[in-house]
């Protein structure tokens, strides 16, 4: 079972890449999120996720642990397969993912592609009670900007998605950072 590759990235497409690891080339599939992040012709370390079927051998990639997490937790949901759990991954971040878990929100799952008002259901009373540890990660930092942020009008989601790449220590930097970003949306 293969649980991670590194190697050079030889062709980038939105959707999957042809990786160079010890004189073979791997076809990997990735979100939108995972591809976004990733230079063309870089060297890159991938989580793995192998999905063995009788017909096929089929390699699906993440930068980020938290987004394996989701994607595995998926796959295992009932008419839910690789690519509805990969669509899910390229539409929300997994912090974006378990706040519609938590807020219920069906009509925002179903904008997924491939996913229906049964599927949406399903997710939502399988994943009820699943947590991806992601809220423990973020920083207290982050929680006091979003706070900030949210008490001066932007919608949660907008504000996770602005400061999911930052990284300063202090919420009021934070702030100012993502402020200059949804000023921009």
């Amino acid at each position: 079972m293969i649980v991670g590759v590194e190697g050079e990235i030889l062709l980038k497409e939105p959707t999957f890449l042809h990786m160079k690891v010890g004189g073979f080339v791997y076809e990997i599939n990735i979100s939108l999120n995972t591809s976004n992040a990733i230079y063309d012709h870089s060297f890159v370390q991938l989580l793995i996720t192998q999905i063995v079927r009788e017909d096929n051998s089929l390699l699906y990639g993440f930068l980020d642990q938290a987004e394996k997490k989701l994607f595995d937790k998926l796959i295992k949901i009932n008419g839910i397969g690789p690519k509805v759990a990969l669509a899910i991954c390229s539409t929300f971040t997994p912090e974006e993912f378990v706040q519609v878990i938590k807020d219920k929100n069906l009509s925002l799952l179903k904008k997924v592609p491939g996913i229906g008002p049964k599927s949406a259901n399903r997710i939502l009373v399988e994943l009820m009670d699943f947590d991806l540890g992601i809220e423990s990660s973020v920083s207290n930092a982050k929680k006091e900007a979003i706070l900030a942020l949210e008490s001066l009008g932007f919608k949660k989601d907008e504000i996770i998605k602005v400061l999911s790449d930052e990284n300063a220590k202090d919420s009021a930097t934070l702030v100012k950072l993502a402020l200059k970003k949804l000023a921009k949306i």
